[in-house]
C-alpha cells in the first residue's frame, strides 16, 4: 500500500533521484514556471509598467508646466497683491499685524541656540511679535538649557515664552495646539512655525506676512529649505537632489496652477483664522502638516510657495536618522489618503479638476506610485525576468521611461548631475524602506503612527575636527549598518 501511495503521488521521474535534493527542486521549478510563475510575473510587469507610465506622464508634464511657470507666469507678488508694511507716524506699529512665532522641540541639545537665535532676531515691531518655544524634551537637563536660554533673550526685551507640558499627546501637532490655546497669543493674527534646526532670515516676516495681509483668500505662504549641511557627505547630497526637486518643481508648480501644496511642517506662516476654520491641527497620522493643508485646501483656501524665502535648515547625516524620517514621510501621506480620500471626493467647495490634482496627482502618484514602483519593478520584476527569459519587459520600460524620468528629477539639482548614477543606486536601496512604510500606512498597521524625531547635529560636525575625542571613529551596530 505505502508503494502505491508513493508511485501515485510522486512522477516516476522522481523515483530515481529521491536523493538529489537540487534535481527534485528543479523539476519542481520546471512543473510549476509554466502554468503558474510566468502568468503571475506577466501581470506583475504590467501592473509596473502601468506604475511607471503614470509616474512618467506626471514627471513629464510637471517639467512642462514649470518651464511654462518661469516664463509665462507672473511671480507670486505680482500674482497677488503685495505691498511692504511700514511704520506710520501717527499710529506707529499699527500697520504690522502681531505674530506668534513657534517653534515645537523635543530633546534638541545641538540645535536649540540656533533656531531660538533666529527667531529671536527676525525684523518685526516687538510689541507685535511673541515667540513662543514648545519644549516637549524628556531630558531635564535639556530642559533646563532650553529655558536658561529663553531667560536670556527675554533679558535683553525679546518677548519669549517657553512652555512644556505634562506629557507628548499628539506630539508635535499636540505642541502646536496647545500653544495656540495661550492667552497670550490670542490676539495674534498669523503663526509662523519653524522646527528646531530651521534659521529664518531677519527679514523672513517682513517678506512672506504682507501676502497675508494684502489677500484675504490666503492661508499660507511657503518658504524654501536651503541646506546648510548639503556637502557633509553623498548621502546628504542625494537628499538635497530628492528635496530640491520637491521645491523646484512639485510646490513650484502646485502654488502656480492650484494654489495648493503640502505644508513642509515649517518655514511657513499660517492664518490663524484658517488654521481654525480647517478644524485646528490633528495628530491622527505623522504628516499632521499636510492634513491640515488638504482640509484648509478643502475649505477654499489658498496657499503661495516662495522659492526665494530660503530658510536654513539641516539634512539627516547618519542612516539611521533619514531612516526613521523616511518611514514618517512615506507612511504619514500613505494614512491620510486612506483617510481623506472620500471627503475630498465629496467636497462641493473646490474644483473637480483640484480634485483630480490633490487625489491622483499629489497623493496616488507621488506618495504612493512613485515608492511602490522604484521597489517593485527595478527591486524585484527586473531581476527575476533574468531568471525567467520567458517574460520580457519592452525596452522603453526598462530604459527610455527610466532614463526620462531621472533626467527630469535632476533639474532641480544641476551640481549634482555627475552623481546621478550614485542617487539611483541610493533610492533604489530606499525603495525598499518607503514600500513597506507605504504599506503600513494604507493599511493602518502597527507603525503607523510611530513618530521619531529626526536627529539633529547643529554645528557639531563642523567642530569635531577640533577635538581630539572625534579623532576616533564612532562605533556602529550591527543592526545599524
Amino acid at each position: 500500500m505505502a508503494e502505491i501511495s508513493a508511485k501515485t503521488l510522486i512522477p516516476e521521474t522522481f523515483q530515481g533521484t529521491r536523493l538529489d535534493i537540487a534535481g527534485q527542486i528543479g523539476l519542481v521549478w520546471e512543473l510549476v514556471k509554466a502554468p503558474l510563475i510566468v502568468p503571475l510575473l506577466r501581470v506583475a510587469v504590467y501592473i509596473c509598467l502601468t506604475m511607471s507610465l503614470m509616474l512618467f506622464v506626471e514627471r513629464l508634464y510637471m517639467g512642462i508646466v514649470i518651464i511654462l511657470v518661469k516664463i509665462f507666469w507672473k511671480k507670486p507678488d505680482k500674482r497677488y497683491k503685495w505691498e511692504p508694511l511700514r511704520e506710520d507716524l501717527e499710529s506707529g506699529n499699527s500697520n504690522f499685524p502681531h505674530v506668534v512665532v513657534q517653534i515645537p522641540m523635543y530633546n534638541e541639545k545641538e540645535v536649540y541656540k540656533l533656531s531660538i537665535g533666529a527667531a529671536c532676531g527676525l525684523s518685526w515691531p516687538a510689541d507685535r511679535l511673541v515667540i513662543q518655544v514648545l519644549d516637549d524634551s524628556t531630558d531635564p537637563a535639556i530642559k533646563n538649557l532650553v529655558e536658561t536660554e529663553c531667560q536670556r533673550w527675554a533679558a535683553k526685551g525679546i518677548n519669549i515664552r517657553y512652555q512644556i507640558r505634562e506629557n507628548r499627546v499628539g506630539y508635535k501637532a499636540g505642541a502646536l495646539r496647545e500653544g495656540l490655546k495661550r492667552s497670550y497669543v490670542k490676539h495674534c493674527e498669523y503663526v509662523a512655525i519653524f522646527d528646531a534646526d530651521f534659521q529664518p532670515e531677519p527679514d523672513y516676516l517682513k517678506r512672506a506676512i504682507p501676502f497675508l495681509v494684502h489677500n484675504s483668500d490666503i492661508a499660507l505662504v511657503q518658504g524654501r529649505w536651503r541646506f546648510v549641511n548639503a556637502d557633509e557627505c553623498l548621502m546628504t547630497r542625494m537628499q538635497e537632489m530628492s528635496l530640491d526637486y520637491h521645491f523646484t518643481v512639485e510646490q513650484e508648480v502646485g502654488s502656480a496652477t492650484h494654489a495648493f501644496f503640502g505644508f513642509n511642517g515649517t518655514a511657513g506662516v499660517w492664518r490663524i483664522a484658517a488654521i481654525n476654520e480647517a478644524g485646528g491641527w490633528k495628530d491622527r497620522t505623522t504628516v499632521e502638516d499636510m492634513d491640515l493643508a488638504v482640509r484648509a485646501s478643502l475649505k477654499g483656501w489658498k496657499f503661495v510657495y516662495l522659492g526665494d524665502l530660503q530658510v536654513k535648515s539641516e539634512l539627516p547625516s547618519t542612516f539611521k536618522a533619514f531612516r526613521f524620517q523616511q518611514h514618517r514621510w512615506s507612511c504619514g501621506p500613505a494614512n491620510l489618503f486612506r483617510k481623506m480620500v472620500m471627503e475630498i471626493v465629496r467636497n462641493k467647495k473646490v474644483r473637480f479638476w483640484k480634485k483630480v490634482y490633490v487625489i491622483y496627482s499629489f497623493f496616488l502618484v507621488r506618495k504612493i506610485v512613485a515608492h511602490m514602483v522604484t521597489f517593485c519593478l527595478y527591486c524585484v520584476v527586473l531581476p527575476l525576468t533574468i531568471l525567467i527569459p520567458e517574460v520580457e519587459i519592452p525596452i522603453w520600460g526598462i530604459v527610455y521611461i527610466p532614463s526620462i524620468i531621472t533626467t527630469l528629477n535632476a533639474v532641480g539639482t544641476p551640481r549634482s548631475i555627475h552623481l546621478l548614477f550614485y542617487w539611483i543606486l541610493f533610492e533604489n536601496v530606499m525603495s525598499f524602506h518607503r514600500t513597506k512604510a507605504t504599506l503600513i500606512g494604507l493599511l493602518e498597521a502597527g507603525r503607523a503612527n510611530e513618530w521619531v524625531v529626526t536627529e539633529k547635529l547643529g554645528d557639531t560636525l563642523k567642530n569635531k575636527t577640533n577635538t581630539k575625542a572625534a579623532a576616533k571613529r564612532p562605533r556602529f551596530k550591527i543592526g545599524d549598518r
